[in-house]
C-alpha cells in the first residue's frame, strides 16, 4: 500500500512562511489525515476503556497479565499507526548509518547481524537492543514520531516510554491513552520530579525483567528544541561554565538522563544506551528545524522531510557509561522518600555527577561534529560506508488492522484465553 498523493518537490528547502499558500487539495488532504488519525486514536482508546480497564476490577494474576499485554498491544497499535500515517500522508524514509570507529561503535559483523531484509532486499527489521534508553538531539517536535517509527522496525514499538509535561495527560483521548501507556509525566521541578522519575523507571525496569518484554525509554537530553529563544540560553550557560557552546545543538542537561540510567541499570542488567544523531534535509547551517518542519506542515500541509538521517551508536550502560557506583542498590526495591532512607538512584555524589556530565557533553560535541559533516556533505559517513534505506511503510499487510485498532478486541480475548 502506498500513498497516491504527489508532493511538490523542493518545498522542504523553503521556510514554512515562504511556501505558497495552501491549495484546496492540501486542505482536503489535511482534513483526511485528521479524520483517519483521530478515528484510529479513538478506536484504540475506546478499546483500552472497554476491554482493558474493567480487568482492573478482578484481583487475579491472569487479569493483571491480560491487562498488561492488552496495553502493550494498544501501544503497538499506535506505533503502527504513526508509520501508516507517514506512509499515506507524508512519505519519507529513514537513512540509517552506524558508528564504526569512535565510542559506541559497532563492528561490521554486528551490523550485518542486526539488519533483516525482506523480499527485494528491503529492510524490514533492525535487531537493535531490546531493552534500552534511546537519546537523540532535538531539532523538531516530530523527532519523537520518527524515533517511535524506528522502534516499529526494531520490534519495540509496544514498549516505548516517553517523558512528557504533566499538563499533557489531560488532553482528551490522546492524553488518556498516554496515561494508560504508562508514560512518565513531570512538572518540570526536579525537587518533586526526580523521585517520581526514578520510581517510575525502576518499576518499568522490574516489569520488563519480570515479564520478559522489551523496554524502550526515549529521552532528549537537551530538554527542548534548538530555536532562536533557546540558542542564547545555551550560550549563556556555556559562558557561565567557561566552556565552548555547541554550534548545531544545545548543551545537554545530564540530570534527567543520569537519574534514568541509575534507576534502570540495577534492574535491567542488559540495559543499553542507543544514541542517535538526527538530521533533516533542507535546514541550512544555523537554521532552526521548526522553521522548516512542524507536525502541521508535515502531515496537514503534506511537506515531509524526504529523508530522516539517523546515525546510531550503542553503549553497554554497565560497562561503558560512567553512571557511578550502584553496587549497594537493591534491584528488588523501588526508590523511596521515607525518612532515613538513602535513595541511591537520585542522591548522586558530586564527583560522579561531574564525571557523567562531562561524558555526556563530550558525546554531544561528537554530535555537533557529525552535524557539521552532514551539512557539508549530506551524510554522516563516507560514500563507501553502509547506509540503510528504510522506507516508512508497514512491514506486513496485517499491520494495517493493528494500526486502526481493529485487532484490539481479538487480541484481548486471545490473551485472556491463553493466560487463564
Amino acid at each position: 500500500m502506498t500513498t497516491r498523493r504527489q508532493h511538490q518537490p523542493g518545498l522542504h528547502n523553503l521556510e514554512i512562511r515562504q511556501r505558497p499558500r495552501h491549495s484546496w487539495l492540501q486542505t482536503v488532504w489535511g482534513a483526511l489525515f485528521l479524520v483517519v488519525f483521530l478515528f484510529a486514536c479513538v478506536v484504540i482508546n475506546a478499546s483500552q476503556f472497554v476491554f482493558l480497564l474493567p480487568l482492573k476490577l478482578f484481583p487475579f494474576a491472569w487479569a493483571d497479565a491480560v491487562y498488561f499485554e492488552g496495553i502493550r498491544c494498544s501501544k503497538g497499535a499506535f506505533g503502527a499507526l504513526i508509520v501508516l500515517m507517514s506512509q499515506l500522508f507524508a512519505p519519507t524514509k529513514l537513512m540509517i548509518t552506524f558508528e564504526k570507529e569512535g565510542q559506541g561503535r559497532l563492528t561490521d559483523e554486528e551490523i550485518d547481524a542486526l539488519v533483516e531484509r525482506g523480499k527485494g532486499g528491503r529492510v524490514v527489521g533492525l535487531h537493535l537492543p531490546q531493552r534500552a534508553v534511546l537519546i537523540a538531539n532535538h531539532q523538531v517536535y516530530a523527532d519523537w514520531w520518527y524515533d517511535w517509527s524506528l522502534a516499529y522496525f526494531m520490534g519495540t514499538h509496544k514498549d516505548v516510554y516517553i517523558v512528557l509535561k504533566d499538563s499533557l495527560k489531560w488532553i482528551p483521548i490522546i492524553g488518556w491513552g498516554m496515561q494508560l501507556f504508562k508514560f512518565v509525566f513531570l512538572k518540570r521541578s526536579w525537587a518533586s520530579d526526580r523521585l517520581h522519575l526514578s520510581n517510575s523507571l525502576s518499576w518499568l525496569g522490574r516489569q520488563a525483567e519480570k515479564r520478559d518484554v522489551p523496554l524502550m525509554f526515549i529521552l532528549y537530553p537537551e530538554g527542548t528544541l534548538v530555536s532562536k529563544d533557546t540558542r542564547p540560553l545555551s550560550k549563556k550557560f556555556a559562558d557561565k561554565m567557561g566552556i565552548p557552546d555547541m554550534m548545531h545543538t544545545l548543551l545537554p542537561r545530564s540530570t534527567g538522563l543520569h537519574y534514568s540510567l541509575r534507576s534502570l541499570s540495577p534492574r535491567v542488567p542488559t540495559l543499553r544506551l542507543i544514541d542517535i544523531t538526527m538530521a533533516y534535509p533542507g535546514i541550512p547551517p544555523f537554521g532552526y528545524g521548526q522553521s522548516y518542519y512542524t507536525l502541521r506542515s508535515i502531515f496537514l500541509d503534506g511537506v515531509p522531510p524526504p529523508t530522516i538521517h539517523m546515525h546510531i551508536r550503542c553503549f553497554d550502560v554497565a560497562r561503558e557509561v560512567p553512571i557511578g557506583d550502584l553496587s549497594a542498590s537493591n534491584p528488588n526495591a523501588l526508590p523511596t522518600s521515607s525518612p532515613g532512607e538513602h535513595t541511591l538512584e537520585v542522591e548522586i555524589p558530586e564527583a560522579e555527577r561531574d564525571r557523567f556530565d562531562l561524558w555526556l557533553r563530550n558525546l554531544w560535541r561528537e554530535k555537533d561534529r557529525l552535524l557539521s559533516q552532514y551539512l557539508d556533505t549530506g551524510s554522516f559517513v563516507g560514500t563507501k560506508e553502509l547506509q540503510l534505506n528504510v522506507p516508512l511503510i508497514l512491514r506486513r499487510r496485517r499491520d494495517l488492522f493493528d494500526a486502526l485498532g481493529l485487532f484490539m478486541p481479538v487480541v484481548v480475548f486471545w490473551a485472556w484465553w491463553r493466560l487463564i
